[in-house]
């Protein structure tokens, strides 16, 4: 008896060969059928002799029980008695070959990743590896066992940074009685997560000088981004930058003209590792501030050979701020009204002397580009002497 190729692998065919000769002083070619029996617990085979030869094929599945007896019992016959012959096959694991991929690749930060390893036979081995398979995942966290079904183990992953991105991805067979150990590897890419930014500003509107609250909410799909978050304010003025706490940024400024109302208030968010950019619009409308205008009347009360001095102040109204600008029309009874530029929020005119009387003052404020109009009144008490 021989078989070939000894030592085969798990799942090799293996060719079985049995020789029948007589024994002297017998002579010639014994005919009929040889049985094998393989020491595996499968069921014998038969095989004719041919020119004293029988030969069968048999594939050894597992490793368990190698080496094996293997038994051919010759049957006789009318010729030939009965013999027998054993040999041993001795049955090695077969190699494997491991392939690993994930999906989606590329994902984005906290994304659950399906890692799927296939593990097979390398020929002339065959049959279906079972066992285990353990995942390492790249990333510094702790690796990952599955079981083996149909040759295919799968578990998922979340990534939680993209620091180390692209990762690399190892699939390790651990082997089982039949099959050897074998790994193989693949890249998972980290994409940054696509952000969302809206701004909205509060009061809106707001007069001049007024402080106006402006927030960007920086949101996405997973997760809550962190970083800076810029603000540009459409009034010319310099950029503000603030940091994301629980995914909001707030600054306050103070628009101080009217001049570009309604304005275009950008808050752009510059991302970080795990986070990409964005930027998003609102618009802030300004209105002129409230006013108000006193008006005094010096000396008062007067008499009447004295010249007299209006002087009207105009200040803004909270919430507004700002020094008003413009002019203001001064006006006695009697008198031709004079309009004077405001210098730091006064102006001022001199009447001349007037006739004994009582007499309302008016100072009216005609309003500017970024304060509205006012007016005042005081009471002017004109006397002659003794």
């Amino acid at each position: 008896m021989t078989s070939s190729p000894d030592p085969s692998v798990a799942g090799q065919p293996v060719t079985v060969t049995a020789t029948v000769a007589p024994v002297a002083p017998g002579a010639g070619t014994p005919t009929g059928t040889v049985t094998f029996t393989f020491g595996d617990g499968t069921g014998p085979t038969s095989a004719p002799l041919s020119g004293g030869i029988a030969t069968v094929a048999h594939v050894f599945s597992g490793t368990s029980g190698s080496p094996f007896a293997i038994t051919a019992t010759y049957n006789g016959d009318t010729n030939f008695t009965a013999s027998s012959g054993t040999d041993t096959q001795t049955v090695n694991k077969a190699a494997t070959t491991t392939a690993v991929v994930s999906s989606p690749d590329p994902s984005t930060v906290g994304q659950s990743v399906t890692l799927t390893a296939t593990v097979a036979a390398v020929a002339p081995g065959a049959g279906t590896p079972t066992g285990t398979v353990t995942f390492t995942f790249g990333d510094g966290t702790s690796s990952a066992t599955a079981i083996l079904a149909g040759g295919i183990a799968t578990v998922t992953h979340p990534y939680t940074t993209r620091t180390g991105s692209p990762y690399t991805v190892t699939a390790t067979y651990n082997g089982d009685t039949n099959f050897t150990a074998s790994s193989g590897t693949d890249t998972q890419t980290l994409t940054k997560i696509t952000t969302t930014t809206t701004v909205t500003s509060t009061p809106d509107p707001s007069v001049v000088g007024q402080s106006v609250t402006i927030s960007a909410t920086v949101s996405s799909a997973s997760g809550t981004p962190t970083g800076m978050v810029t603000f540009a304010f459409g009034d010319g003025t310099s950029t503000a930058a603030a940091p994301l706490s629980g995914g909001i940024a707030t600054v306050t400024h103070t628009y101080t003209t009217t001049t570009g109302s309604p304005f275009t208030v950008t808050a752009t968010y510059g991302g970080n590792d795990n986070y990409a950019s964005s930027s998003g619009t609102d618009t802030q409308t300004v209105s002129r501030a409230a006013t108000t205008t006193t008006a005094v009347a010096t000396p008062n009360p007067a008499m009447v050979s004295d010249p007299v001095t209006v002087t009207a102040t105009v200040a803004p109204v909270a919430p507004g701020t700002g020094t008003p600008t413009g002019t203001v029309t001064l006006a006695i009874p009697g008198r031709t009204p004079q309009t004077v530029t405001l210098a730091g929020g006064t102006a001022s005119a001199v009447f001349n002397p007037l006739p004994k009387g009582t007499y309302t003052v008016t100072a009216n404020y005609n309003g500017s580009v970024n304060h509205a109009p006012s007016a005042g009144t005081t009471t002017l008490v004109v006397t002659t002497p003794g």
